[in-house]
């Protein structure tokens, strides 16, 4: 009986330590999170917003070890210019000059590692814009209910070449960064 007994306690820690180490996908509220982006040129910037069109964290106890998100390009919104201005910069940003939305109407991030220290997590990912695909490594915040992360992104490693000035020359006050900036709330 007592062999009997220790083997279910055995069974039951067995279980239990399995149950808490199975990994979880947290599914993004895609109508609560939030994709901010600015852009900058010689004389200024522009910024706007984009939308998810599906994602989830996927976590192992505390710790982060994947994910993937789908960004819906079609969305791409500027927020400082009003009117024509606007409309025009947006259908510019959509054009094949920038970011071809006809073609390529979605970007994906797949997350292949993280570090955990603290709630900050140090992550390894492939984002793929316009068809290219690329090694990324950015911070992102995990919280109960949100994770935050705040990344640049060299445009130019995705075939959006248009105004840089490390590639073309004399473009003078027309140049555009090669960076541009991501500021993600994930809701979940």
């Amino acid at each position: 009986m007592k062999t009997i007994m220790k083997s279910v306690l055995i069974l039951t820690v067995a279980a239990t330590t399995v149950a808490f180490t199975t990994p979880m996908k947290k599914r993004i509220d895609i109508k609560e999170s939030t994709i901010e982006w600015k852009g900058k040129k010689i004389l200024g910037s522009h910024t706007g917003t984009i939308n998810l069109k599906e994602g989830y964290l996927e976590v192992e106890g505390d710790d982060l070890i994947g994910g993937m998100f789908v960004v819906d390009m079609t969305s791409l919104k500027n927020t400082d210019l009003s009117g024509e201005n606007r409309a025009k910069l947006e259908g510019h940003l959509k054009s094949d000059d920038f970011f071809g939305v006809a073609t390529y109407p979605t970007a994906t991030l797949v997350i292949k590692s993280a570090t955990k220290k603290g709630n900050v997590h140090t992550v390894n990912a492939d984002l793929t814009i316009k068809g290219a695909t690329n090694p990324i490594t950015f911070e992102l915040i995990m919280g109960e209910t949100a994770a935050r992360t705040s990344l640049k992104i060299d445009r130019t490693q995705y075939g959006v070449r248009y105004g840089s000035g490390s590639i073309f020359d004399s473009l003078g006050d027309n140049t555009i960064s090669d960076n541009f900036e991501l500021d993600v709330l994930l809701k979940f």
